[in-house]
């Protein structure tokens, strides 16, 4: 099946290829379509509102399978107005660029201390007018990490809150790790099971 993963992000596309990895599935993504994006206002409160609204968008536009993912980052213990929640790259109006971000998200750790952090990840797959699924559920979303206010000097383009990553019971960043963390295993597992259960039923 062809299908669609509307994002232009690469670093989440490679991310999809490797959770995805043995199913019957032709993953494309929107570069394939670059000259015909619609335009999207994602001004959902949830991951999944505006992962859904995405996908509305771009299955309106191609008529072709499509899904679409979003994710909130929620701290804890911190004031509800730094809580960046959906709006992880926009701060006062703004879109941050990587470098941005990893400033931004710095300068509150130094502020709070290391900040405990999760990401809660949306799902919305549109595969036809009447048959659409979405999941919100915990085995989409990560595991509690820590923002730290020191960046690692390893950088990877659209993921620039990795760099100040920190695995909470070991102390490492997360790109000081030696191998894949259970939680990204876990993750996989996730938007696998995700798209299996739903391939099954077809």
């Amino acid at each position: 099946m062809k299908l669609l993963y509307g994002t232009s992000n690469q670093g989440k596309i490679k991310a999809m290829y490797r959770a995805l990895k043995g199913l019957n599935l032709d993953i494309v993504s929107l570069k394939e379509y670059s000259s015909q994006l619609p335009f999207i206002k994602e001004d959902g409160l949830t991951p999944l509102e505006n992962a859904r609204i995405k996908a509305e968008a771009y299955y309106k536009a191609f008529h072709i399978p499509v899904f679409s993912c979003d994710s909130g980052l929620y701290f804890e213990n911190v004031p509800e107005e730094y809580q960046p929640g959906v709006y992880v790259r926009r701060r006062d109006g703004k879109e941050l660029n990587d470098d941005e971000m990893i400033e931004y998200y710095s300068s509150l750790a130094k502020r709070f201390g290391n900040l405990k952090a999760r990401y809660k990840n949306a799902i919305s797959f549109i595969l036809d007018e009447e048959h659409i699924y979405e999941s919100m559920a915990d085995n989409l979303s990560g595991e509690v990490f820590y923002i730290v206010s020191t960046p690692h000097k390893k950088r990877m383009e659209g993921f620039p809150l990795d760099s100040l990553s920190v695995h909470i019971e070991s102390g490492l960043y997360y790109y000081d790790m030696e191998k894949r963390t259970v939680d990204e295993i876990a993750l996989d597992k996730g938007f696998y099971e995700f798209f299996h259960n739903i391939l099954r039923k077809e």
